[in-house]
């Protein structure tokens, strides 16, 4: 039996829009700097402007991870989008990518898992990379939050901001980058923790479903807090033993940026240093699947995560999803 190939992420990269928007910039809500700071660990997010869709972003991360990675657009096999705010029900935001960049031999799909879309994503790309021979598999996080969310709800409208990251997987049999692990799960029945009420066909788009903001993300803050903690911590311990090493031995956690009090919450109960997780909520906020692999992307250009290093992703969304990957870098 043919062994199975390794597989590594050969480049990165990531894109955010161009307008902050600052936790000043609230207006009609009864919040401050402070109290958004104190809560979440936000000082600002980034916009798309109303021209700027989802496959746009995609598209400038995903040159960047190309590039980075030296692939050709005529080299990518497979292109694997998560995202909860595509370009449209149909075609897939993946299908705009692929045409945008040119990238004609590709398959081309979406995968919806909420925040943790990336980490499905990921995983997907990665296990037909290994069964069914894709040599060059383009991953892509991506989300327009702000075009989903009530800037009149406080709970939710502080939490999100726009963006977009990129890997690019191929085949590295000499190594030093291989992905080593991956676990994914999800816990139907919890529509209210987190959820878009309407526009599919459940609740199909009516006058009074759009009087009602029923087309925005609802959100219960305790409930997600208990979850996003539980399984950050479970998904982390899980990686470190299926890949033989404590917990002390990751280089670097790279988490779903939710909230910053449940990573150094997180952080506490691993017993693991909150200076090697990488955190940058407090410059995007929430940017769902694009969360992972901004931050990731930030990691490897700054030079926290280095060829070698032992990494641990994690996320936790609406679904409820929750999933990790460990990986060489």
């Amino acid at each position: 039996m043919n062994q199975l190939p390794k597989i590594g992420i050969a480049g990165t990269g990531s894109y955010v829009p161009e307008r902050v928007f600052t936790n000043h910039d609230f207006k009609g809500i009864e919040t401050s700097d402070e109290w958004i700071r104190e809560r979440t660990g936000i000082r600002e997010r980034r916009y798309a402007r109303a021209d700027e869709a989802s496959s746009h972003m995609a598209v400038e991360a995903a040159k960047r991870a190309m590039e980075s990675a030296g692939v050709a657009p005529e080299e990518i096999d497979l292109i694997v989008v998560g995202t909860v705010t595509p370009d449209n029900a149909f075609p897939s935001t993946a299908c705009h990518l692929q045409h945008a960049l040119g990238c004609a031999r590709a398959a081309a799909f979406d995968v919806s898992a909420a925040c943790t879309g990336f980490i499905y994503s990921l995983s997907v790309g990665w296990s037909m990379a290994r069964a069914m021979g894709y040599r060059n598999v383009l991953v892509v996080g991506v989300e327009k939050l702000s075009s989903i969310i009530n800037m009149e709800d406080r709970t939710s409208c502080i939490l999100f901001g726009d963006g977009a990251g990129a890997a690019v997987l191929r085949p590295m049999p000499e190594g030093p980058s291989e992905i080593l692990f991956s676990s994914l799960h999800s816990m139907g029945g919890h529509e209210d923790v987190m959820s878009l009420p309407a526009g599919g066909t459940r609740m199909l788009p009516t006058h009074e479903t759009i009087d009602q903001k029923k087309h925005f993300i609802h959100i219960k803050g305790r409930e997600v807090f208990k979850f996003a903690v539980t399984k950050m911590v479970e998904m982390v311990e899980l990686a470190a033993a299926k890949v033989g090493v404590p917990v002390s031995k990751i280089s670097t956690i790279i988490p779903h940026q939710v909230n910053l009090r449940i990573i150094e919450y997180a952080a506490e109960k691993l017993n693991y240093p909150l200076e090697r997780m990488m955190i940058n909520i407090e410059r995007y906020g929430n940017t769902s699947a694009a969360s992972v692999p901004i931050a990731l992307d930030e990691a490897v250009k700054s030079g926290r995560v280095k060829r070698g290093d032992l990494v641990v992703m994690v996320a936790f969304g609406a679904g409820l999803t929750w999933g990790g990957i460990a990986l060489k870098y």
